[in-house]
């Protein structure tokens, strides 16, 4: 076993995980984070994305020993019912998940997208959230969702 130090959501934790350890496994069990969903185990999904040290990161492929020393923000900390981050509104307005498998992921992918280019394009957009599996909204409201995001980003940036 290895002990190891994250700052999880703005906590600082200590957590003993076998070297073997996924960092989706360590979020979910160690921690005791679940919103981080467990999807694919290969990366290609998505639905494990959490942000280590601000970049998004499929943390099924990723060894949680890896993570030592890190920040991670997971989908918990991303905003509250009563105070939702732009992103979270924006999914919500534009009915941008059903099943909500996908969600956690997505939403941390593009608050990474917004809090790296506040005014991305339509190819980062589509770039961002092609890394992101969701089987049922065909994307089109998650792309219309993620456009409002940006768009209440430019907005909260004025003065």
């Amino acid at each position: 076993m290895n002990r190891i130090r994250l700052n999880v959501n703005g906590e600082d934790r200590e957590v003993e995980v076998d070297p073997r350890r996924l960092l989706v496994h360590a979020v979910r069990e160690e921690v005791g984070l679940t919103g981080t969903h467990v999807g694919c185990l290969t990366g290609d999904c998505g639905a494990c994305t959490v942000l280590v040290d601000d970049r998004s990161v499929k943390s099924c492929s990723v060894l949680a020993v890896s993570a030592d020393g890190a920040r991670l923000r997971t989908i918990e900390d991303l905003g509250t019912e009563d105070d939702l981050d732009p992103v979270q509104r924006a999914f919500l307005e534009e009915f941008a998940f059903q099943c909500g498998y996908c969600l956690p992921g997505m939403l941390l992918t593009v608050r990474e997208l917004l809090d790296r280019d506040p005014d991305p394009g339509e190819e980062d957009i589509v770039q961002a959230v092609s890394g992101n599996l969701c089987r049922c909204t065909g994307y089109g409201p998650i792309l219309r969702a993620v456009r409002s995001a940006v768009r209440a980003t430019r907005e909260a940036d004025r003065p």
